[in-house]
């Protein structure tokens, strides 16, 4: 096989078991999660039956336009249930407060909750965020709740999905498979990359904690949809598509899904190396 940089824009995701779409724009990213989104809640609520999804904090741009859709088309979300990913702990291991400019629940609210009409809006006991010591109840909750339909979210540059960080030592995907909701450290590569997209590169301002959902619940759901749209998921994205399932590439477990696909646009499918000006 090729290297990963010589990869052509082309070539990308041919022969991988994971799907792949190439879009245009950032802008399409977020278009075509909403109204995957919307898709899933408007057959649902059709079969009367729930809609659960793991959602994400990155990608951003589509709560807003799913807000605008459910709100347009008088789609009630009472039956939805969303399950945020992930959020940064502080110093004593317990969640930031929604008040703190990086609070993942924070976000929710300002970018979705709190701009949908209250009369269709998700219930407040529907919208679950991971917590320290009740970690145990989120797999439990989404099976509760009819499993999970969609897991959605983006990749980090290392291949981690929610806060699913690679082992510092490679552990059979078998058993990394299997990790449930947990709190852990951050890897200096996480951090590093979030402070430059968070926090002008202030890189002291981001938490070194975190807790996240597993890879059992993401792995869990029918259906994965994941999207890229940062510069430097060039190469990541080309080890998730045509590397080794591994550990130390997290999302390349997506391999072993049965419906799992990448949504990335068209800059991040070109090859991450060129020459040096």
């Amino acid at each position: 096989m090729k290297p990963f940089e010589e990869i052509t824009k082309e070539e990308l995701g041919i022969g991988s078991p994971i799907a792949l779409k190439i879009v245009d724009t950032e802008e399409d990213i977020y278009y075509h999660m909403a109204l995957d989104m919307f898709e899933h809640i408007t057959a649902n609520n059709q079969a009367g039956k729930n809609t659960v999804f793991i959602v994400p904090v990155g990608p951003v741009g589509q709560y807003k336009k799913l807000a605008w859709l459910c709100n347009k088309n008088r789609v009630n979300l009472k039956n939805v249930w969303f399950f945020n990913m992930d959020e940064y702990l502080d110093d004593q291991d317990q969640p930031i407060p929604p008040t703190h400019p990086l609070s993942f629940e924070g976000f929710m609210n300002r970018e979705f909750y709190d701009v949908m009409e209250e009369e269709l809006n998700i219930p407040a006991e529907q919208r679950i965020f991971p917590k320290p010591g009740r970690e145990d109840e989120i797999f439990r909750l989404m099976q509760e709740a009819g499993g999970v339909d969609v897991a959605y979210g983006g990749i980090g540059i290392n291949g981690h999905i929610a806060f699913n960080e690679p082992p510092e030592e490679e552990v059979p995907y078998e058993v990394f498979r299997e990790y449930k909701t947990r709190v852990l450290s951050l890897t200096r590569e996480t951090r590093t990359v979030n402070a430059i997209t968070a926090a002008n590169g202030y890189i002291d301002y981001i938490p070194p904690r975190c807790i996240t959902v597993g890879m059992k619940e993401i792995l869990s759901a029918r259906e994965i949809r994941f999207y890229m749209n940062r510069m430097w998921q060039k190469g990541i994205v080309r080890k998730i598509l045509h590397g080794k399932v591994t550990s130390c590439v997290p999302a390349s477990l997506f391999q072993n899904h049965p419906d799992a696909r990448l949504t990335i646009t068209s800059y991040v499918a070109e090859p991450p190396v060129g020459q040096l000006r």
